[in-house]
């Protein structure tokens, strides 16, 4: 089946945030949204074509779980990714987000320490902060376009309040896929020092040619253990609005206290549409996915060739996943919120300006580019208008 991610479709009218929302957010209706990290492409059609199915029966009362769906998300992971798990260490939550809210609370203790490594997805500093936990920033290092974990940054960071690290893998903004030897020593280290490593892998599905994804929790039995992984289909298959979202505990202990927790909050079950949706995608979503990861690289080598020709200002910090870009602006001498006005009102295209990253992401911004390519160039020229505009 071939997959035509070249046709535009109108989103307006269908309650999106990233296309209905633009005016209340940005103040302007003429806009270009690029930011939000959901895709302009259509879902799998065997997702489609069953959702249809269902909703034709009419009768949508409580839904379970099945056996089925435990195996199709397995499944996956043992296809896509090499690591075979058991259906049992499965829990759902409606959302990443949800679940990391649910960890922090249920694994650390007021004043307690979290470390992020920022430039990081910006939700991250507000779960730690709104639970009552105290944040830890181990910032990302640099180095010749190419971002790197600063371990003994960590390492002089780290004291007995220090419980958990959140990691994100592949990085949101930066793109990183980090590889198992980053991994390794990074688990090393929280092993010494007993600290839980909870993976946001949100994007692991979606990894850039010549990149190979390593899930931290696969790397040996007790990097399992100590760790929580949280995985969706949402990034994957664009269906972040159904709601659903794997955590994988094969820690017994951690795995039990997870479950009660989502107990008391009533957490215990999950849209009917999204657990059809997200185990038909697991069980026929790879054909679609390939060539959507093929269309995103084409669009990535569009995006780097254009910028490097038209906008020489930008620098691009080439992803090894995600369809997210992250674009270094600092020689366009900007202050954070001058650079986030001028693309807001000069280019006309709405971004996820790097300052919401936190530490280290002044200067910068993110694109999405999981778009159509007319749409991409559409936006790709309003930005050199008006950056060549500004230099003369």
């Amino acid at each position: 089946m071939h997959y035509d991610f070249d046709q535009v479709h109108n989103r307006f009218h269908t309650d999106s945030i990233k296309w209905d929302r633009t005016e209340k957010l940005f103040g302007d209706k003429d806009i270009l949204p690029m930011w939000i990290a959901d895709m302009d492409f259509r879902c799998p059609l065997p997702v489609i074509e069953r959702l249809i199915s269902r909703a034709e029966h009419g009768i949508f009362g409580y839904t379970a779980r099945s056996d089925s769906y435990f195996e199709s998300f397995a499944g996956w992971v043992k296809r896509r990714h090499h690591w075979e798990i058991k259906k049992e260490w499965i829990r759902c939550s409606p959302g990443i987000l949800t679940a990391l809210s649910i960890i922090v609370q249920t694994f650390t203790e007021p004043e307690d320490k979290v470390i992020i490594q920022p430039p990081v997805y910006h939700p991250f500093p507000g779960i730690v902060q709104k639970n009552n936990r105290e944040l830890v920033l181990n910032p990302l290092m640099l180095n010749i376009g190419r971002y790197e974990m600063d371990y003994d940054d960590l390492i002089g960071k780290i004291d007995p309040k220090v419980k958990m690290i959140i990691l994100c893998n592949p990085h949101n903004p930066v793109g990183r896929v980090w590889t198992k030897a980053e991994l390794e020593r990074l688990g090393q280290i929280c092993a010494e020092h007993d600290i839980l490593v909870v993976s946001d892998e949100a994007h692991f599905d979606l990894i850039h040619n010549g990149h190979r994804h390593t899930l931290f929790a696969s790397i040996s039995e007790p990097f399992a253990l100590g760790s929580i992984t949280c995985t969706a289909p949402s990034k994957t298959f664009n269906m972040a609005g159904l709601q659903m979202s794997n955590i994988i505990i094969p820690d017994q202990q951690k795995r039990a206290m997870f479950t009660k927790a989502l107990d008391m909050l009533h957490l215990s079950l999950s849209n009917t549409f999204g657990i059809v949706a997200a185990e038909t995608a697991y069980r026929h979503g790879d054909e679609w996915l390939d060539q959507c990861l093929a269309y995103v690289g084409d669009n990535l080598a569009f995006l780097t060739d254009f910028i490097e020709a038209h906008i020489k200002p930008i620098k691009v910090i080439q992803p090894e996943g995600t369809y997210l870009v992250w674009l270094d602006c600092r020689e366009l001498g900007m202050d954070a919120k001058t650079l986030e006005q001028f693309f807001r009102k000069q280019a006309k295209v709405a971004l996820d300006e790097g300052y919401k990253f936190g530490k280290g992401g002044e200067g910068f911004t993110r694109v999405n580019i999981a778009c159509p390519r007319s749409v991409l160039e559409e936006g790709l020229q309003r930005m050199a208008s008006a950056v060549h505009k500004w230099v003369q």
